[in-house]
């Protein structure tokens, strides 16, 4: 097993042809028969799987390269997601607007060499796949929603909650998913997952779904005053 073949694997699992912006092969390998893999995997954790006796490092988030400096474009795949569910294209990129200059603001100073250099000098292996396991996260909630709520016309919130917690992964964590907009009896409406494109839109964008009929979105998280913004906004 080698890098280049981890990271076709995930594109392939994401129905993707091409590495997206916000996932790189840092520091290539082969010969790869034990992987130490976890969300956020920096200088620490190269060492750590040095002495685990692993082989190769994968890091769902950026740590680093391209990775790191063209992460802010990824965003711009959210308007694809964003038509589908019935936004205009051109309302879903005027929507992203905000969203990609935070992030152009935020990565152009990012320090990218630091944890791949450190990969570099341990001859680590090293890759990271963000955007592959967003989509197969994204599409495997919501089928799994769209499947629990069939039929349910008045769905709540609740409902919603409540077929997230027959997940596995959702009964295994200590966080658990929450209502940040809205209240455990408001009507769900049409619920959308959307949890790729490397970060959240943010107001602007959460918006545009609801403009379009969307009634209840799914988000992987949302900072306070986001969800502040949006209930002030009454949207949801």
């Amino acid at each position: 097993m080698d890098t280049k073949t981890l990271m076709d694997e995930a594109l392939k699992m994401a129905g993707l042809d091409a590495i997206p912006y916000d996932s790189t092969i840092n520091h290539p390998g082969t010969g790869i028969r034990k992987i130490l893999a976890g969300v956020d995997m920096e200088t620490a954790e190269l060492l750590l799987a040095r002495e685990l006796g692993c082989d190769c490092v994968v890091s769902h988030h950026p740590v680093g390269d391209t990775a790191l400096t063209d992460c802010g474009k990824i965003i711009d795949s959210q308007i694809d997601h964003m038509v589908r569910y019935g936004v205009p294209i051109n309302k879903a990129q005027k929507a992203l607007t905000e969203a990609n200059k935070k992030a152009d603001y935020h990565f152009h100073v990012s320090n990218y060499d630091r944890f791949s250099s450190a990969a570099r000098l341990l001859d680590m292996p090293y890759l990271n796949i963000h955007q592959p396991a967003d989509l197969i996260t994204e599409q495997t909630v919501q089928d799994h929603l769209d499947k629990e709520l069939a039929g349910q016309d008045k769905a709540t919130l609740q409902d919603v909650i409540d077929a997230l917690m027959k997940m596995n992964e959702y009964q295994q964590a200590l966080t658990r998913p929450v209502i940040r907009v809205g209240g455990e009896d408001s009507y769900a409406g049409r619920v959308v997952v959307t949890m790729a494109g490397g970060t959240d839109g943010g107001t602007p964008v959460h918006k545009a779904y609801f403009e379009a009929g969307v009634g209840t979105l799914v988000l992987m998280h949302v900072n306070e005053k986001v969800a502040e913004e949006d209930t002030k906004l009454n949207l949801g």
